[in-house]
């Protein structure tokens, strides 16, 4: 995309771009988004794309004032202020209300509350999810993965969305609630299917500006799907409950905990934790390998290389937690996949008093938006933007390969709400695709697969694949 006028951080990697530092030392230049209609604001083009309009907005500059409905909004585009966006959360910004579909599925988990409440669950749920525990969930992880691997025979064509789904729910169920059995996972896994899209319709939709009490069949149907979501949490948490010995998955550890007064959790929060920690455990895995086979598919190049750090870490063994330092470039794919496909494609703040970006002062109640899909692709950061290159992730004699500001890249957040199931997260996507790709390839059909914004970045459709075992 062509830097405009407005721009207050011109340039491209190699040609003259200002450095962060530089960068943060110049007056923000605040410039005009796109003209909306009334009442609606820009809804109507958000909510056709909001990916490209997004991008509509990075290419007018790195602070663009629009309008989400009838509420003044500013977008901003630049690696500092999202870094400030991000950082200053609970201080200067809050987190807004992301509407009754949202809420509907996530109640008030450690995503959603804030101030104390939020400091709170975040102590309660982050001992669960430290790397000590990530450690023991990996021989599950990949345990799972070698299962699919078994099932899958040299030609057989897979729906490549649907086998990640199916795997990535099998490995949640089994981490996060300790159970075993594919009813479970079908269950929980098709009523959140639901669930989230509904959240993405209503997001980008007349529901965004629509009073929480207005009925819509998008309202019915997330509220039938977190039926069936709390009806199994229940379900597996009076089972715990009732249980004589202790389990080494995640519900057992949210179950022991307490906070400094030696207060537990009670069942509303459980249930909001361990639906929180299932769709980072799942949601965002199962989108990012979907989204690494589509691109391993059309770059050989890049498959090449994965498969001979594969032969040559692994040799004759299955991955294991052990291996995740060693397996660089299989990292490298799966962090250029989140670049170039964020699961989590946007965060939004809402200011409060005292709320400052870049120096500016931000009137309080502006919605503050910033977009991984639009940051991660800006050509001033990246050599090659739209390119698959995993080895701009890679060092090169202590050196890395490109110089990318920090918050460049953000796919799990940041700050102090950053995601807490980021270790979860990456360990997994790396040791799945590892067992995998160390004994096939995936052919994608050659139409183009479109990213849906929802709760999470999906692809469009169903994603077809033949597999073909490696010689």
């Amino acid at each position: 995309m062509t830097t405009q006028a407005g721009h207050s951080h011109a340039g491209t990697r190699g040609e003259g771009r200002s450095t962060g530092e530089e960068a943060s030392r110049e007056a923000p230049v605040v410039v005009e988004g796109p003209r909306g209609v009334p009442f609606l604001g820009n809804l109507p083009a958000f909510g056709k794309n909001p990916l490209a309009f997004f991008e509509e907005l990075r290419g007018r500059g790195d602070f663009v004032r629009w309008r989400f409905g009838g509420k003044p909004s500013l977008f901003v585009a630049h690696p500092d202020a999202v870094g400030e966006l991000l950082t200053e959360v609970e201080r200067t910004f809050d987190q807004p209300d992301l509407g009754i579909a949202f809420r509907t599925l996530l109640g008030n988990g450690v995503i959603v509350s804030k101030g104390a409440d939020w400091r709170r669950k975040r102590s309660l749920v982050q001992p669960s999810v430290r790397p000590k525990q990530v450690r023991s969930y990996a021989a599950t992880m990949s345990e799972c993965a070698v299962a699919l691997a078994d099932r899958w025979g040299d030609g057989q064509r897979v729906d490549v969305k649907k086998e990640m789904a199916a795997l990535t729910q099998l490995v949640a169920v089994r981490t996060i609630f300790g159970v075993d059995t594919a009813a479970d996972a079908e269950a929980i896994g098709r009523a959140m299917d639901i669930a989230q899209k509904e959240i993405g319709a209503e997001f980008s939709g007349i529901g965004a500006v629509l009073p929480d009490w207005v009925p819509t069949p998008g309202r019915a149907r997330i509220k039938r799907a977190t039926a069936v979501i709390d009806a199994e949490v229940s379900r597996v948490v009076s089972r715990h409950r009732d249980g004589e010995t202790e389990r080494p998955d995640l519900l057992s550890r949210l179950l022991a905990a307490r906070d400094e007064t030696g207060a537990a959790l009670s069942d509303q929060e459980i249930r909001d934790e361990t639906v929180t920690l299932y769709i980072g455990g799942h949601e965002t895995t199962s989108s990012t390998l979907v989204w690494a086979w589509y691109l391993l598919s059309r770059n050989p190049r890049v498959r090449e290389a994965l498969t001979e750090e594969l032969d040559r870490v692994l040799a004759d063994h299955e991955p294991g937690y052990d291996d995740y330092a060693s397996l660089t470039y299989t990292q490298a794919v799966i962090k250029e996949t989140l670049r170039l496909y964020p699961t989590i494609w946007l965060i939004t703040g809402l200011a409060k008093e005292g709320a400052t970006l870049g120096g500016m002062p931000v009137p309080v109640g502006t919605r503050v938006w910033s977009s991984q899909w639009a940051t991660h692709r800006d050509p001033r950061w990246y050599g090659d933007a739209e390119a698959f290159r995993p080895e701009r992730w890679i060092d090169r004699d202590g050196e890395p390969a490109e110089e990318i500001p920090e918050y460049a890249w953000f796919p799990f957040g940041g700050g102090p709400r950053v995601c807490l199931g980021t270790r979860f997260a990456l360990v997994e996507a790396v040791l799945v695709l590892a067992v995998l790709a160390r004994r096939y390839h995936l052919d994608v059909a050659a139409d183009e697969i479109l990213p849906l914004p929802s709760l999470t970045l999906q692809p469009d459709r169903d994603v077809l694949a033949t597999v073909h075992a490696r010689k």
